[in-house]
């Protein structure tokens, strides 16, 4: 299997935290949200994985060359940002035919996600994705889903005035290898595309719903990297009481 995580964002909303540092590296509980997500593909057992930079990308590319997991991750740079369905198509003999995760590397996830692969593999037969969802606060700022009785996504509103619900894309997919072909290839290479506008909505019916069993959280505002924050060290200290009483 393999991984995407798209960490070339310029993180505005987060400044003045990312004034001088890419969004992927900022650190939770000390260590940088990039080197968390590495650490969860490798152990759900993905064996490549591509990040795409852009933004301060010298400090990502020296965060890999560190990395014990530096020869399996690919670097992708883009001059200029592709949008996160631009990357893809880029990016496409990567993971074109393969089963593929595709991850936005700002957002926090405390789930190890083992069970959103087995239900990917144990998925509807007429989807050919599944995507992660969590529950809101603040549905018009997200994209929003409805599900039918099997958890396959029928409708997708895209921060909307009035969302019909609060069950919000986590734009965390497992797609199956034959998405590139059916959603991607009739669009044009070395163009800007995003996901949620140009793909997303060509796959309703075919894309299955996975609610999220652990805390999820784009850190888009320094605010919400505050609330990460918390997260990250109330599951340290509960790893480490764990591990004294185990002791």
């Amino acid at each position: 299997m393999k991984a995407i995580l798209l960490a070339a964002g310029l993180g505005t909303r987060l400044r003045p935290i990312t004034d001088t540092l890419p969004k992927c590296l900022v650190p939770l509980n000390g260590q940088p949200l990039l080197g968390l997500w590495i650490d969860k593909l490798v152990q759900l057992g993905v064996d490549e994985i591509l990040i795409n930079t852009h933004y301060f990308s010298e400090q990502v590319e020296a965060f890999v060359a560190n990395s014990p997991y530096h020869e399996r991750i690919t670097l992708s740079y883009e001059p200029e940002l592709m949008g996160t369905a631009g990357t893809l198509i880029r990016n496409r003999t990567f993971w074109q035919n393969q089963t593929c995760m595709v991850i936005h590397a700002d957002n926090y996830c405390q789930s190890s996600l083992v069970d959103m692969l087995e239900a990917h593999n144990q998925r509807q037969a007429q989807t050919d994705a599944t995507l992660l969802l969590f529950e809101t606060p603040t549905p018009r700022s997200c994209g929003i889903v409805k599900l039918d009785d099997n958890q396959v996504i029928q409708e997708f509103h895209e921060k909307v005035e009035h969302p019909p619900g609060n069950l919000a894309s986590g734009a965390l997919f497992i797609f199956s290898p034959q998405v590139y072909e059916r959603y991607f290839s009739h669009l044009e290479a070395q163009r800007p595309y995003e996901l949620s506008l140009d793909v997303v909505p060509s796959m309703i019916g075919k894309l299955q719903g996975w609610l999220v069993d652990d805390h999820y959280l784009d850190i888009g505002t320094p605010d919400s990297y505050a609330q990460a924050q918390n997260m990250a060290q109330k599951a340290a200290r509960h790893s480490s009481d764990a591990g004294s009483n185990l002791a």
